[in-house]
């Protein structure tokens, strides 16, 4: 099974971001090597929304003006929409870093960039930027977002395909990532298809406290008992 099998994509859709997280720590060794989000976003949509794809990078400013011609800006952007669109293995998330000294001056997302992203078949976004029109953005389609500003003030793209960082996160184009309102991890290729089975793993082992710490009497012995029980599940 490869990263990009959709039943495994699927699979990984139907588990939160945290339990990831947990996964990943059996998995990937030195734990430190784990790549996952350290600030708290906003998002937009059904907060248990969870979305998981191929990270399709760019970068935005939004304090000044463009450096550049409007012919130049607007293939930049429509290099951008193809890239997102058609870049393979799919499905693609957005990633989008924003340089600006106070990022989210300017917000990219709104009304019309989620329609528009929806429409292309990304499956959803996340960013260090701002959004905005959350009453009027398109349904099902989930981003997580470093804040909210009613202004897209000079937004423009300046990058596209290049490593990102996004609150803390660093991000290689074309990685996969797994994102939820807790935030966003990436998952090394050579692990994703393990996932699952440490997911389960995990599970068993924090059943086992969880059903000693629900029982009547439950006390410092009947903790000591459950830890010990976890040990031993492999």
């Amino acid at each position: 099974m490869t990263a990009h099998d959709k039943a495994l994509l699927d699979a990984l859709g139907k588990i939160d971001t945290p339990t990831i997280c947990n996964a990943l720590e059996e998995l990937v060794s030195p734990r430190q090597l784990i790549r996952f989000t350290t600030k708290p976003f906003v998002h937009n949509d059904n907060p248990d929304a969870i979305f998981v794809g191929y990270a399709r990078t760019a970068m935005i400013r939004a304090e000044s003006p463009a450096a550049m011609s409007p012919a130049e800006r607007n293939l930049l952007r429509v290099t951008y929409y193809e890239h997102v669109a058609t870049a393979e293995p799919g499905p693609n998330v957005s990633v989008i870093q924003d340089l600006d000294s106070t990022p989210g001056t300017g917000a990219f997302w709104g009304e019309v960039q989620t329609t528009v992203h929806k429409g292309l078949g990304v499956v959803g976004c996340v960013t260090n930027g701002s959004i905005r029109d959350l009453s009027m953005m398109a349904k099902g389609f989930p981003m997580i977002a470093g804040m909210i500003n009613p202004s897209h003030a000079f937004v423009h793209v300046v990058a596209v395909g290049t490593t990102v960082s996004i609150h803390g996160m660093t991000v290689h184009d074309g990685e996969l990532i797994h994102a939820d309102r807790h935030g966003a991890v990436v998952i090394p290729n050579d692990v994703a298809a393990k996932v699952p089975g440490a997911v389960d793993l995990g599970a068993r082992r924090e059943k086992v406290i969880l059903d000693a710490a629900k029982a009547p009497g439950f006390g410092i012995a009947q903790l000591r008992e459950a830890l010990a029980k976890m040990a031993e599940i492999h």
